[in-house]
């Protein structure tokens, strides 16, 4: 079982950053593949990038390809999503989420959900 918190969404004007972090329970945190994904108003949910378990990122969104990157700090338990030259189209919930086996971009495959964090990006 692991249990997953996000935090470090806000608000941030159209070229700013933001870094989102997800904390993850248990022990076995360095098992899990991870991914973050956003949801739109309106929108179906979206993989953003994903990230193997030894910290290889695996998939990035073509949308957010040299502004988003993501990492992980396996001791700490923590995944990260840093979020640059953000614009009004990254306003979406974000999600981070984990999965035994390979990372992957379909949100199908993955077990465990944070309760998801609020970007807004205004113009």
């Amino acid at each position: 079982q692991v249990q997953l918190v996000e935090s470090g969404g806000g608000l941030v004007q159209t070229g700013g950053s933001l870094r989102l972090s997800c904390a993850a329970s248990g022990r076995t945190f360095s098992r899990y593949a991870m991914g973050w994904f956003r949801q739109a108003a309106g929108k179906e949910r979206e993989c953003v990038v994903a990230i193997s378990w030894n910290g290889i990122t695996t998939y990035s969104a073509d949308s957010v390809k040299g502004r988003f990157t993501t990492s992980r700090d396996n001791a700490e338990n923590t995944v990260y999503l840093q979020m640059d030259n953000l614009k009004p189209e990254d306003t979406a919930v974000y999600y981070c989420a984990a999965k035994t086996g390979l990372s992957s971009r379909d949100d199908n495959l993955y077990e465990y959900w944070g309760q998801g964090t609020q970007v807004t990006v205004s113009s």
